[in-house]
């Protein structure tokens, strides 16, 4: 194993640290979406769109990667098309940030890497597509996405349009709860269903405003109870979602051929993400980027709100 120098982790671009000296709003977004979850070179456009975005609403972006062993909060161009192209770039959730820093590996940080690395960093708001939670036929294949666990004990804000659709949604809502990480509906009193505006689940708590929400993490802090995260659940516009009737038919068609191809466990996720994406002719995959641009709207938007406080 290479010997490596030690840094602060994450390293924060020039950028990210004057913000944060300044008292300015920033907000982290991860690196998976780029590497992992789009097609090149569409991939690396989004990428400088996500942060164009940001930058538009008077935040700063800090997109969080491993480069060489290095995590970083805030990537200059280089940096980020060395995550886009995608060439020895791994998929690094938190359990995985201590080998890659040790082995001078690269890769792009999944929610729970990410949420983990901002908060490091002194980020309280981190913008993403949807989180990962609790899969189908638990009981059986005992599958849960690390996101959860760790956003039961990481104090950040994450703005999300709910949890994928393919995923058990009342049990990860469910998760959630034990597990004592709130959840806001953003003008809504139902939870989202990443593709879809409504999982046709309930919210308990609803706010209408970037002040609401920085006003409940402001309460979290003076409670000083549990360090655990904040979900703020995000709809895709009407306008924008997948079509529900097709969505439905067609990831029960994904379901139907998990089980005739014996397809179980970590394996489901990206084989119905990769189904929907061809069987809708690419709209899931509109749809998802309509909620990622939403979501990062309203980050900065929170950001700002929160940065406001002090």
């Amino acid at each position: 194993m290479p010997q490596h120098r030690a840094h602060a982790v994450p390293v924060l671009s020039d950028e990210v640290r004057e913000a944060l000296a300044a008292n300015r709003p920033v907000v982290a977004l991860e690196s998976t979406i780029i590497a992992h979850g789009l097609p090149r070179p569409r991939n690396l456009e989004v990428g400088l769109e996500l942060e164009a975005l940001v930058r538009a609403e008077g935040a700063v972006p800090a997109t969080i990667a491993v480069l060489d062993g290095v995590a970083y909060a805030g990537l200059d161009k280089a940096r980020l098309e060395r995550i886009a192209a995608g060439e020895g770039v791994r998929k690094l959730g938190h359990r995985d940030l201590a080998p890659a820093l040790a082995t001078g590996a690269s890769g792009a940080t999944t929610v729970s890497a990410t949420a983990f690395l901002a908060a490091r960093a002194g980020l309280r708001v981190f913008a993403t597509g949807g989180l990962g939670g609790v899969h189908r036929e638990w009981t059986s294949s005992q599958d849960e996405s690390a996101d959860l666990p760790l956003l039961a004990r990481t104090r950040i804000t994450v703005v999300c349009a709910g949890v994928k659709s393919i995923l058990d949604v009342p049990a990860t809502l469910q998760r959630l709860e034990t597990l004592g990480v709130g959840i806001l509906g953003y003008g809504t009193g139902r939870f989202p269903g990443f593709y879809l505006t409504d999982s046709g689940h309930p919210v308990d708590w609803t706010v209408d405003s970037p002040h609401e929400v920085a006003e409940v993490m402001a309460a979290q802090d003076v409670l000083a109870g549990p360090e655990s995260a904040l979900i703020v659940a995000n709809p895709v516009p009407e306008s924008e979602q997948l079509d529900p009737q097709l969505h439905d038919r067609v990831l029960a068609e994904g379901l139907a051929r998990c089980r005739e191809r014996g397809i179980t466990g970590q394996a489901v996720t990206p084989f119905l993400l990769d189904f929907l994406a061809r069987a809708t002719a690419g709209a899931s995959l509109e749809a998802n980027l309509a909620a990622v641009r939403g979501n990062v709207r309203l980050g900065a938007r929170i950001a700002g709100a929160w940065a406001a406080r002090a």
